[in-house]
């Protein structure tokens, strides 16, 4: 399932990132990799950002981002 697929409020576990270049070094420096719990905050309008937490911070992904995050439950 992508990430962009998950509720508001529910967590979930990274499995996979198919991102490339620098945007995967700025994901991997965020703490963002294979394993780590992110929650659900809020969707924006017309469902194209949101914003997530995990280990202690929030971030905002478009949804162009957030598909290319895999995650699991």
């Amino acid at each position: 399932m992508k990430l962009t697929d998950v509720k508001i409020k529910n967590t979930v576990i990274v499995d996979k990132l198919y991102f490339k270049d620098k945007t995967r070094e700025r994901m991997l420096s965020l703490g963002l990799t294979p394993g780590t719990k992110v929650t659900v905050l809020k969707k924006g309008p017309k469902n194209n950002l949101a914003i997530y937490k995990f280990r202690g911070c929030k971030i905002a992904l478009r949804n162009t981002e957030s598909d290319l995050i895999i995650v699991k439950e």
